[in-house]
């Protein structure tokens, strides 16, 4: 888990595997791990040679797919969402929509229609997007739009202004 998703709480690693009593086994690794302390002084754990981007490293625009572990795979998800979008990713009908994050956090969902002709991807952001991000997140969009139809003559990101 911490693999995958580290730095991260017992909390968190029960809450994506449905395990109860991780804190003990989280206390018995402990000499095999490295701690942090996140803003709220939670106790993070982590793998000692996970890599770790400097704080002040810019975080990359990402699409993500529908059901996305980073979406799932935590107890606390406030580290990549805001509290007031929650509703707007995690549906009452269980679904978990494709979403695109921008300076390390969920800004929108996404979905994709395509014909033989034409690839769309339309995206929801929660708030507008401008300058640099708005470019970056266009660029990122078509990379996604090449990758999943590759023999489409024409791409179309929209949705963002």
């Amino acid at each position: 888990y911490l693999a995958g998703f580290g730095p991260a709480t017992p909390s968190d690693a029960q809450s994506w595997s449905g395990l109860r009593g991780l804190k003990e086994t989280f206390e018995k690794l402990r000499p095999t791990l490295v701690t942090f302390a996140d803003e709220r002084k939670r106790e993070l754990f982590d793998l000692p040679d996970a890599p770790r981007p400097d704080e002040t490293a810019p975080a990359p625009v990402r699409f993500l797919p529908e059901f996305d572990n980073i979406l799932l795979s935590h107890d606390d998800r406030s580290r990549i969402i805001a509290d007031e979008h929650r509703t707007l990713v995690y549906t009452k009908n269980l679904l978990v929509p494709g979403t695109f994050i921008v300076d390390g956090f969920i800004a929108g969902t996404w979905r994709m229609n395509a014909t033989k002709k034409l690839a769309t991807l339309l995206l929801a952001p929660f708030a507008s997007i401008k300058g640099k991000a708005l470019k970056t997140v266009e660029q990122e969009g078509d990379a996604m739009l090449r990758f999943y139809h590759p023999d489409v003559s024409t791409r179309v990101v929209r949705g963002l202004v």
